[in-house]
């Protein structure tokens, strides 16, 4: 066995110990290429080889260029399939109230996304934290179509949104943009998150569109910045590789 060989082994056994142990919390992001290169003094080259051993055995996920995404309560969410799922992956105990469920005009959404669609399937819920703490306000937005109406018939109280649309629908998420900023509450949502009228809360909008770029679903959500936080990843390795 080559003398490099030999160091992304030991490199990968290393860290596969920190991983197993603890040390490395899951959804923790490893440091980087360049600083793993310096610690272990191996090259950048051998580093990249551990780590693709790491990733084979499932004990870490690779991911390209920079990221950045919702955590709740410091641990990351995967969304893909939705709030309340992703909320109930991490060990979070959470209800549902839905608040309003029917079809509905909004001309400037339609305007702003260019929709084909005249009306809007609207899914307004409240999230509980263990049946009891209003953790998050919801309103998502689905163009109504021969295809989503089907929506109308489902109980989301106990369902969720995203696994209808992509398991029962078919539709295929492609695309999607974020947008999350800091607002102040007003009265209705005060009233229904039972908190005070002007209370900082963070606003999160989210579109996502299928393969063709047209609109999956609009949701905006408001989120009790007691739980939930925006985390920023940058992949500094790969701008530092195109710098040489």
């Amino acid at each position: 066995m080559s003398r490099q060989n030999r160091a992304y082994l030991q490199i990968c056994a290393v860290l596969e110990e920190e991983i197993r142990s603890g040390q490395l919390p899951t959804g923790q992001r490893l440091p980087g290429e360049y600083e793993l290169a310096r610690r272990f003094g191996v090259s950048r080259m051998t580093v990249r080889q551990a780590l693709a051993e790491l990733a084979r055995k499932q004990l870490i996920q690779t991911r390209a260029g920079s990221g950045s995404y919702i955590t709740f309560d410091h641990r990351p969410l995967d969304w893909s399939q939705g709030w309340s799922r992703a909320l109930m992956r991490q060990g979070a105990h959470v209800t549902t109230r839905v608040l309003y469920f029917g079809e509905v005009a909004e001309p400037e959404l339609r305007a702003r996304w260019q929709v084909e669609a005249e009306r809007f399937i609207a899914l307004d819920r409240l999230r509980l934290l263990e049946g009891r703490e209003p953790i998050s306000l919801e309103r998502s937005r689905i163009p109504l179509t021969d295809q989503t109406r089907t929506l109308l018939d489902i109980d989301f109280a106990h369902e969720s949104l995203m696994e209808a649309l992509t398991g029962r629908l078919g539709l295929v998420p492609a695309t999607g943009e974020e947008w999350v900023e800091v607002t102040h509450l007003r009265t209705e949502e005060a009233r229904l998150l039972g908190r005070s009228i002007g209370e900082a809360f963070l606003l999160s909008r989210r579109v996502t569109r299928d393969q063709e770029g047209r609109l999956i679903e609009y949701v905006t959500s408001l989120l009790d910045p007691a739980h939930f936080r925006l985390h920023m990843t940058f992949d500094l390795s790969q701008s530092e590789r195109q710098r040489r």
